[in-house]
């Protein structure tokens, strides 16, 4: 059964509470989707990290529920650049 954005936006809220957070269901089957998450929690972390931290978020739901997902991460530009 697919996730629906709704449960997947739930998710990452809940992870990222202070994230911008943009999905978009890439074939309209709730089952490929991209995140772009702009996210404090994120600064100072590789990309690798940044994707495992969204991954936990999931909860395990990754290849099951959710079968793609591409990802964007990055953390917000500090004050003053």
């Amino acid at each position: 059964m697919p996730m629906p954005v709704e449960t997947l936006r739930s998710h990452l809220t809940e992870a990222f509470p202070d994230a911008e957070i943009v999905i978009d269901d890439l074939a309209g089957d709730g089952d490929h989707y991209r995140a772009r998450i702009v996210a404090t929690a994120f600064a100072g972390l590789s990309r690798v990290r940044q994707h495992q931290l969204v991954y936990a978020a999931l909860k395990g739901k990754m290849g099951g529920e959710l079968h793609a997902l591409a990802l964007e991460t990055s953390a917000p530009p500090s004050a003053g650049d």
